[in-house]
């Protein structure tokens, strides 16, 4: 007998194949007996592998950051596991030697606290926890943990501080990765796969600069083929760069020799690198990005004093909406699929002319875009900059709640 779950996507199935019959009926219209069958087959295919690409809504993940010392922005006692799959702790740091720290960037004893708790949450909400191992700023130390000499203590003490806190895998962010990291960095990652079969395991990787685009190659293929996820962190994808026009915070499309960034761009070189579809992810980033002296996107920056101000923790989206928001114009910018907020005479504390960052509307193109392209979901930068505190119990995550509707809903 067919199980319930077996029958919702037998149904669903069955839906899916009558949708393809009725457009491609209408598209093909009443002279369709005249035409050859492959003929109609060659010139619809593409509409029918695009309908077989858009999988289950319950198969796509939100695999949210939620870090240490933001916590004042978002209490653990609060956090809305509804709206994700997986919730991403850090962090957790990496020795020279492969010792493993568990401050959580609080203190010893606070950090585990908040840690622990935060998992206990997760699990009786049926949701996932996951400990970000590294980070800004532990680059050496996790080349150092990593080598041969240090990787099977490395694993030991990461696998023992996995369980003591009760998570259920690692997202290794090993920032940058050089060339000269790859074999160590692979060697960790099977380490833990071996050890430990069943555990997530999840990797951030960074976007694709098109006018560079062969450091992306074969290798994140291999790195696909162990972990569970591979993010691309698809935010911060602009800034006052030699050669750069002004640009999006985290543009869908529009990729140029002069803005050479978009995730389009992005995933396309992932994709070309051999790493599958239903692992790869992309990235939202719940703050935005500063400008002054230019106030709109695709400015020519060359002669212009154009300065950046102060972007993660400090213009969290909560912080656009009550301090920046309301003094500038919103623009929808069509091509690129997110918002811009302009104000010639600068707005807020920063001083911004030119501010950009994700709202509802462009959290739902991304839904759509990840559906549409077949991809496994969207990592989140940080859940704690786009809490509004002050906001009625209800609507205090209004961008968690756009990511859930856009990814999670049926």
């Amino acid at each position: 007998m067919a199980t319930p779950l077996a029958r919702r996507y037998v149904s669903a199935l069955r839906r899916r194949l009558a949708l393809v019959c009725m457009l491609v009926l209408v598209l093909i219209g009443p002279g369709a007996a005249a035409q050859p069958q492959a003929a109609s087959f060659q010139a619809y295919l593409p509409l029918v592998l695009a309908t077989q690409s858009a999988q289950p809504s319950s198969n796509y993940w939100i695999s949210a950051y939620y870090v240490g010392y933001q916590r004042d922005l978002y209490p653990v006692d609060q956090v809305d596991f509804s709206t994700l799959t997986h919730l991403m702790v850090g962090r957790i740091k990496p020795t020279g030697s492969g010792e493993v720290l568990t401050d959580f960037d609080i203190d010893a004893v606070n950090g585990p606290i908040m840690a622990r708790t935060l998992a206990t949450r997760a699990h009786q909400a049926g949701r996932k926890v996951i400990l970000m191992l590294g980070g800004a700023g532990e680059h050496d130390n996790l080349v150092g943990a990593a080598s041969p000499a240090n990787r099977s203590l490395f694993v030991q003490n990461l696998l023992r501080v996995m369980d003591d806190l009760g998570y259920d895998g690692i997202d290794v962010d090993w920032e940058p990765i050089d060339a000269a990291d790859r074999p160590n960095l692979l060697g960790l990652l099977q380490q833990l796969r071996t050890a430990r079969p069943n555990m997530l395991l999840t990797i951030p990787v960074l976007w694709v600069n098109t006018n560079s685009p062969d450091e992306v190659d074969s290798f994140y293929g291999q790195v696909a083929s162990i972990v569970d996820q591979i993010n691309i962190m698809s935010y911060d994808m602009s800034g006052n760069y030699e050669g750069w026009d002004s640009w999006h915070f985290g543009p869908i499309y529009g990729a140029s020799p002069t803005r050479p960034a978009s995730i389009e761009s992005s995933v396309q070189r992932y994709l070309l690198a051999g790493v599958t579809p239903r692992k790869l992810g992309i990235g939202i980033g719940f703050y935005g990005s500063c400008w002054r002296g230019v106030s709109q996107p695709k400015v020519n920056l060359t002669g212009l004093n154009v300065t950046l101000g102060q972007s993660d923790n400090v213009m969290t989206y909560a912080n656009i909406v009550a301090q920046y928001l309301p003094s500038a114009l919103r623009v929808f910018d069509a091509e690129a699929k997110v918002p811009y907020l302009t104000a010639a005479g600068g707005v807020g504390p920063q001083n911004c002319n030119f501010i950009s960052y994700e709202d509802p509307e462009s959290i739902a193109a991304k839904g759509s875009y990840v559906r549409g392209r077949g991809l496994g979901g969207a990592i989140i930068w940080t859940i704690g900059q786009g809490h509004i505190a002050s906001a009625p119990v209800g609507s205090r995550d209004p961008l968690m709640q756009a990511a859930k509707a856009a990814l999670l809903d049926p």
